[in-house]
C-alpha cells in the first residue's frame, strides 16, 4: 500500500453535535451523537475540508452510529495484582453505517469540533513561548502547543508556518485559506532560527522554516503578521530590517509589534527580560518613523505597536483613526482605545443606596483605567477603586489582566470589603465563569462575600455594569496577546476574542 493510500485509508470520525430541523440530514435519519466518516468516499480532516467537498456539488455522506463496545478486563489473571483488575470500556464500534446524498444543499450538520484529526502541534521551542513558562497544576489543555494554520484561518490565531508540509501549503493555496495570521518575529533567517529553535524532527518540509520563502510562496494569501519583540535580539536595527522586508511584500497586509511577555516560571529556559521604559520609547520612535512614511506613501500606517508598548513607554495611545479599523484588536493592538471609544454615558447624580465597587485589573493597565473612570467618582453614594492586582500565579513580571486567576483575586481582595468586585472578562474561559485556575466566580462570591461580575468591552458597558449590575461579555480592558489560549472547550465555540495562547 502506498503512503497516499495509507493516508486515504485513515478515517477521522467527526461527532455530530446538532442536526438542523427539516434538513437533508434529519430526513436521512441522522441524529446528534452520530459521526461523519467520509464524504464522497474521502476521509475528512476538518470542517474546512467538509465544506470544500460540499462546494463541489453532489456529495454523499457516510454516517456511523456508535455502538457501545463490550468492556475489557485489565491486567493479567492470576498475578499478584489480580484484585486490582478493572472492566474498562473500549472504543465504541462504528460498524453501523449508512449514507445519504445532497446536491448543492447544506446537509444541516454541526460538529462537536472543527478539527476532526486533532490540532497540529508546534515544531518550535521559542525562547519566549508562554506554554514553557506555565506553572504546574493547570488543566492539560493549557499545555498544548498548537500551531495550526486552519485555526489561523478560522479564528485569527497566529502560526509560525514551520510545521507545514508540502500538502498543507498546496491546500492553503488551492482552497484559498486567506487571510492567515503569521508570527514572523524577524526576517533575518539565522536570528529567527536562534530565537525559535525549531525541532528538526518535527519539521516536515525544510522549506517551511524559511520565512521569506514562505511569505513569497504564499503570494496569493493575505497575511497579517506579528513580531514578538525581545530586547537586544530582534529589536532596533533588526526590527527595521523586518519591517522593511514585510512592507515590501504585497500580500502582507500589516504587522503588529508586541513586546515579550514573561512569567516567573522560567526554570531551565534562556535568560530573557522585558523592555525598559527607555527601550520601549526607542522602539516607538523607530516605528513612528516607518508609520509616517507608510502613511504618506501607501495610505496606511502598516505597522501597529501593541497597547503594551505604549504603556511600557509611558506614551499616550494613538487616536481611534490611527488604528485603521482595529485589524489586530485581538492581538492587543488598540484594545484600550477601543475600550475607551464608547465614553461614559449620562450619569445619575447619586445612587439610591451606597455602593462600594472594586475594579480589579492587571498592574499594567490600572493607571489608565483609573483615569478613565474618574467621572464616576462624582456620583453620590458610589465609592469606586481601581485595584492593581498582583499576579500571584505567574509572578510579578506578568502584568496583563488576562492572566489573573482566582488565586490572584483571593490575595488582592479581603472578604466583605466591597459590595461589588468587577473582574476583566479576559480572565474567564470562553462561555463560562471559570478562571484559568478553574476557580469560578461563584467560588469567589462565597469566599469574598460580595457580588462579583465581569466587566464590559467598552467603558460605557463597564459603567452600566457598575451602575446596574448588568452582565456583559466580550473583550475587555487589559486584554493581552500574551494570555494563554484555552483549548479545553470545543474549538467550534472558541473565537478570536479568547485569544488565550502566548506568542506563537
Amino acid at each position: 500500500m502506498t503512503a497516499a493510500e495509507q493516508i486515504q485509508d485513515q478515517v477521522f470520525p467527526a461527532p455530530i453535535k446538532t442536526v438542523e430541523a427539516g434538513s437533508a440530514a434529519e430526513r436521512a435519519g441522522v441524529r446528534p451523537g452520530d459521526v461523519l466518516l467520509r464524504v464522497n468516499g474521502q476521509a475528512v480532516t476538518d470542517v474546512l475540508a467538509y465544506r470544500h467537498l460540499l462546494s463541489q456539488g453532489r456529495a454523499t455522506l457516510e454516517i456511523a452510529r456508535p455502538q457501545e463496545a463490550p468492556r475489557v478486563m485489565t491486567g493479567v489473571p492470576g498475578t499478584a495484582q489480580d484484585h486490582h483488575r478493572l472492566f474498562l470500556p473500549t472504543a465504541p464500534s462504528l460498524d453501523d453505517t449508512f449514507t445519504f446524498s445532497v446536491e448543492w444543499e447544506d446537509p444541516g450538520l454541526e460538529f462537536e469540533e472543527v478539527l476532526f484529526d486533532g490540532i497540529k502541534k508546534c515544531a518550535n521551542k521559542c525562547d519566549f513561548c508562554y506554554v514553557h513558562q506555565m506553572p504546574r497544576g493547570f488543566r492539560k489543555s493549557l499545555y498544548i502547543m498548537d500551531d495550526d494554520y486552519r485555526l489561523s484561518f478560522l479564528y485569527g490565531s497566529f502560526v509560525t508556518l514551520t510545521n507545514l508540509s508540502e500538502n498543507d501549503i498546496r491546500r492553503i493555496e488551492d482552497e484559498n485559506l486567506s487571510p492567515l495570521y503569521v508570527s514572523v518575529h524577524t526576517a533575518n533567517q539565522d536570528l529567527r532560527q536562534d530565537m525559535m529553535k525549531w525541532w528538526r524532527l518535527k519539521v516536515k518540509d525544510p522549506q517551511a522554516v524559511q520565512i521569506r520563502s514562505m511569505i513569497e510562496r504564499l503570494e496569493q494569501i493575505d497575511l497579517y503578521t506579528q513580531i514578538v519583540l525581545v530586547p537586544e535580539r530582534n529589536d532596533r536595527e533588526n526590527l527595521d530590517e523586518t519591517v522593511e522586508y514585510l512592507s515590501s511584500r504585497p500580500n502582507v497586509i500589516s504587522a503588529a509589534v508586541v513586546p515579550i511577555g514573561l512569567t516567573s516560571h522560567r526554570t531551565n529556559l534562556p535568560d530573557v527580560r522585558v523592555f525598559s521604559r527607555e527601550e520601549a520609547q526607542d522602539t516607538l520612535r523607530r516605528l513612528n518613523v516607518w508609520r509616517r512614511q507608510f502613511l504618506a506613501e501607501r495610505g496606511t500606517r502598516f505597522v501597529f505597536p501593541s497597547d503594551e508598548l505604549y504603556l511600557l513607554a509611558g506614551e499616550p495611545l494613538p487616536s481611534e483613526e490611527e488604528y485603521e479599523g482595529f485589524p489586530m484588536l485581538e492581538n492587543g493592538v488598540g484594545m484600550i482605545r477601543d475600550f475607551l471609544t464608547e465614553g461614559v454615558p449620562e450619569l445619575p447624580a447619586a445612587l439610591p443606596e451606597p455602593r462600594r465597587v472594586i475594579l480589579g485589573t492587571g498592574t499594567l493597565f490600572a493607571e489608565s483605567l483609573d483615569r478613565a473612570v474618574e467621572p464616576l467618582r462624582a456620583i453620590g453614594g458610589l465609592s469606586i477603586e481601581v485595584r492593581a492586582v498582583e499576579n500571584k500565579t505567574f509572578g510579578k513580571v506578568t502584568t496583563v489582566a488576562g492572566l489573573l486567576t482566582g488565586r490572584c483575586f483571593r490575595h488582592a481582595v479581603k472578604p466583605g470589603e466591597a459590595d461589588l468586585l468587577i473582574v476583566p472578562p479576559t480572565t474567564l474561559r470562553y462561555g463560562t465563569e471559570l478562571m484559568l485556575d478553574d476557580v469560578s466566580l461563584d467560588d469567589l462570591r462565597a469566599e469574598l462575600r460580595m457580588d462579583i461580575r465581569s466587566g464590559g468591552s467598552t467603558l460605557g458597558e463597564l459603567t452600566r455594569v457598575i451602575l446596574q449590575g448588568a452582565q456583559s461579555s466580550g473583550p475587555q480592558f487589559g486584554m493581552s496577546a500574551h494570555a494563554v489560549k484555552d483549548t479545553a472547550e470545543p474549538i467550534s465555540v472558541q473565537v478570536a476574542e479568547q485569544n488565550m495562547r502566548g506568542q506563537a
